[in-house]
């Protein structure tokens, strides 16, 4: 079975045996097949299956939602509409007083009668399934009998080892049958080692098992707990409280934040595995984030589970103003019902973790450290399937602090590579988090335990309508225009008082867009300074924007970064640069100068490593491959950002700090490295503590020839967070972007034709 599970439209089959669970089944007159029926309440007995119900009085129908079903009934009507097609039922509903009624039947009926077409049985899986609830048991066993398992062991990851790519595009492009076994990469702590290991789930045998050394494994979510209870036993943590007039410790919320690195300077131990502490002040407002404990560090050892080092800077009197995040506090905004609606049902299907939409098909999977990924994207022109991307997810990213007091200077959270986005995924609601017509769709990871764990509603899939895809109006004639439509696949992780939006949005036209929204709320710090007329004011803002009274935004970035293994029409690609330059006019006439474009190819990696100009295009190109005028087929690289800054900066700090030595990704926007399937983080497989650079600064520095071989590129983009009234207490979603744009990959406007 697939790990990202279908909604459960035939989970509880037969689900007209379910209705008599729920306590509502009820003997009425109405007959069916020359007996009485029984009958069950429409409302309660369709909501309890999932789906929304909604009235039309004027009409006198029922409209009752599914996922990708569309349905509706009349009262007296023995027939239903299901996606614009009628289905005969065996009861009609009828009312009494003012409940609708149905026959028990009535769910199986309809929604089982197959001409909803969004789901469809996965009839070859996908060798890049990830592993299903079963094959994560399977792993943990196989490594409890093998001799090298602890009862201490906590996982870090349990993942599908990725399958020869190669392999992996025959089957997609080629129908070929898949022969390889599946396999699990397993990575456990036992205190603070880390150790790899490969485990065969066809032969059930441990592969390989090794120890990682001079690396810290990931923050896994017991370390949470362990952090909370650390402070509450500690006795110089609640003398440093008292001095700030807090003696009930219970009512302190804990953060536990990654310490870096600083060769030292911090007066931390790089062998130990520690967390550092900040903490803030549940009120009982709801928003605990708004009552910062200012200038009090700790640190804790993970390993003794006790903090081992006190930092106090001086006591700030702690925010106690109330600032409700959730508007509890004000009147609710009033928005009349906007609805949207598709009552033929969808236009993709979704198989196993396949899905198909107009021309794309691609598949989809969670990781628990990157979260939603995409692979094996291709484009079907004209009945043939064209390779666009093997694999696409967020690489990494990180969330650097500028303020160098001791509650700040270590903050630069590298969010997925430190604490596992994927794990840290946010339940998305529809209606709100995702639009009414989204269809979700569950995922299963391992926790720390290494038990399967189901994420509800991980995903949200949506079609939207995107403005008009081209017009035309000639005079005296009829205009000529067609709207565009967008695939949107979302999801949602939240990383403490921030949560991430990511949307891939595909086109019809072929382009693909990577948006990636923050919202939530800002990590403030405790000032003295009421407002800006306070004689302390110019000095509690130099790091950041006075919020409100005594709560400053510290200035900070979001810097993401996307790997993106694109393989144009193929797999051998180039990066080529085009130029627009002013050149002069050599053919006479009034004209002096003329506008030209200068084309080379990028030959090697260091030398595709750039600051992103929006004046160069750049291309991911395949020489082998011409449209039907002769230009290579190509794909443009567009990293941009927007909101404060249109076009991403990169990191905004001195080139002497150690961050530097850690890491490279975030200073350049564009990255293109030969492919290899080890090198999947910008980052570095293991950055937590990291002293050096083993991601994209590593990857690079053989410096190797990218011309016309299999490549991925590794696109930054981000914004400097400059926080602003507008966002507290809670912040509007800000949006940046990345797009990938065919280039002379199509032969005409693709959207012209109807797909195959």
């Amino acid at each position: 079975m697939p790990t990202i599970k279908r909604p459960r439209l035939f989970a509880l089959a037969p689900l007209a045996l379910a209705t008599c669970l729920l306590g509502v089944s009820l003997p009425m007159n109405a007959l069916a097949h020359g007996g009485a029926a029984e009958m069950v309440p429409l409302k309660s007995t369709l909501e309890a299956f999932g789906a929304t119900v909604k009235w039309d009085d004027y009409a006198n129908v029922f409209t009752i939602v599914k996922d990708g079903a569309y349905v509706k009934v009349k009262p007296g009507v023995p027939v239903a509409v299901l996606n614009g097609k009628r289905i005969e039922l065996s009861v009609p509903m009828v009312m009494r007083g003012d409940t609708a009624w149905v026959g028990k039947a009535f769910i199986n009926e309809v929604f089982q009668s197959g001409l909803d077409r969004t789901f469809a049985i996965e009839q070859r899986p996908h060798p890049l399934n990830p592993l299903n609830a079963e094959e994560i048991a399977a792993a943990v066993e196989i490594l409890k009998q093998s001799g090298e398992y602890r009862p201490d062991f906590r996982f870090t990851e349990i993942s599908l080892h990725r399958p020869d790519k190669a392999e992996v595009w025959n089957f997609v492009t080629a129908a070929k049958p898949f022969g390889g076994d599946r396999q699990a990469n397993v990575t456990v702590l036992d205190g603070k080692h880390l150790f790899e290991g490969l485990v065969d789930l066809k032969s059930r045998k441990l592969v390989s098992w090794k120890p990682v050394e001079g690396s810290h494994g990931m923050i896994l979510l017991d370390d949470f707990g362990a952090v909370q209870k650390a402070i509450e036993s500690s006795a110089e943590y609640a003398q440093a409280l008292a001095k700030r007039n807090i003696n009930d410790v219970t009512k302190v919320v804990t953060t536990p934040l990654t310490v870096g690195y600083f060769d030292g300077k911090d007066g931390l131990q790089h062998d130990k595995r520690l967390l550092k502490v900040v903490s803030y002040l549940n009120t009982g407002d709801g928003n605990y984030w708004a009552h910062p404990i200012e200038n009090l560090v700790a640190v804790v050892d993970l390993e003794q589970q006790k903090v081992i080092k006190i930092e106090d800077a001086g006591v700030i009197p702690v925010p106690m103003q109330p600032r409700a995040y959730d508007g509890r506090d004000r009147q609710a905004a009033s928005h009349k019902p906007l609805e949207i609606t598709e009552p033929l049902g969808k236009n993709y299907t979704i198989s196993g973790n396949s899905i198909h939409w107009q021309n794309w098909d691609f598949h989809l999977s969670m990781d628990s450290r990157v979260g939603l990924t995409l692979s094996t994207v291709t484009y079907d022109d004209h009945g043939k399937k064209r390779k666009v991307m093997y694999q696409g997810n967020l690489g990494g990213m990180i969330v650097p602090y500028g303020d160098p007091d001791v509650g700040w200077y270590f903050k630069a959270y590298l969010d997925s590579g430190e604490y596992g986005m994927g794990t840290l995924t946010s339940p998305i609601a529809r209606g709100t988090d995702a639009p009414d017509n989204a269809v979700l769709l569950d995922a299963t990871i391992a926790d720390f335990t290494g038990t399967p764990t189901t994420i509800p509603r991980a995903f949200a899939v949506f079609e939207r309508y995107a403005g008009p895809e081209y017009k035309h109006q000639e005079m005296g004639q009829d205009n000529v225009s067609t709207q565009r439509r967008e695939l949107v696949i979302r999801w949602i992780s939240t990383v403490g008082n921030y949560d991430y939006i990511f949307d891939w949005v595909l086109h019809e036209n072929g382009t693909l867009g990577i948006n990636a929204g923050a919202t939530g709320i800002e990590a403030v710090k405790g000032v003295a300074s009421r407002t800006m007329h306070d004689h302390s004011a110019k000095e509690d803002t130099r790091y950041g924007t006075l919020l409100d009274h005594n709560i400053v935004g510290t200035t900070h970035q979001h810097i993401y970064n996307f790997r993106l293994d694109l393989d144009v029409d193929g797999e051998n690609n180039s990066l080529t640069e085009v130029d627009p330059v002013i050149a002069r006019n050599e053919r006479g006439g009034p004209r002096t100068s003329t506008m030209q474009t200068e084309t080379h190819i990028v030959t090697h990696e260091k030398q595709a490593a750039q600051k992103f100009d929006p004046s160069t295009i750049r291309l991911l190109s395949n020489s082998s491959k011409e449209n039907r005028v002769g230009n290579p087929v190509s794909y443009q690289l567009i990293p941009y950002a927007g909101g404060t800054h249109p076009v991403a900066k990169g990191a905004n700090f001195a080139k002497d700090e150690w961050l530097y030595n850690r890491l490279n990704f975030m200073d350049k926007q564009i990255w293109v490295t030969r492919y290899d399937a080890k090198e999947q983080h910008p980052e570095g497989r293991y950055p937590n503590r990291s002293d050096k650079d083993t991601g994209l600064g590593q990857f690079v520095a053989d410096d190797q020839n990218i011309e016309n071989t299999d490549v991925v590129v590794w696109l930054t983009t981000g914004t400097t967070h400059v926080a602003r009234a507008e966002e507290w207490p809670i912040m509007p979603t800000e949006w940046v972007y990345t797009l990938l744009k065919p280039w002379n990959f199509f032969d005409e406007t693709p959207t012209l034709r109807k797909p195959e």
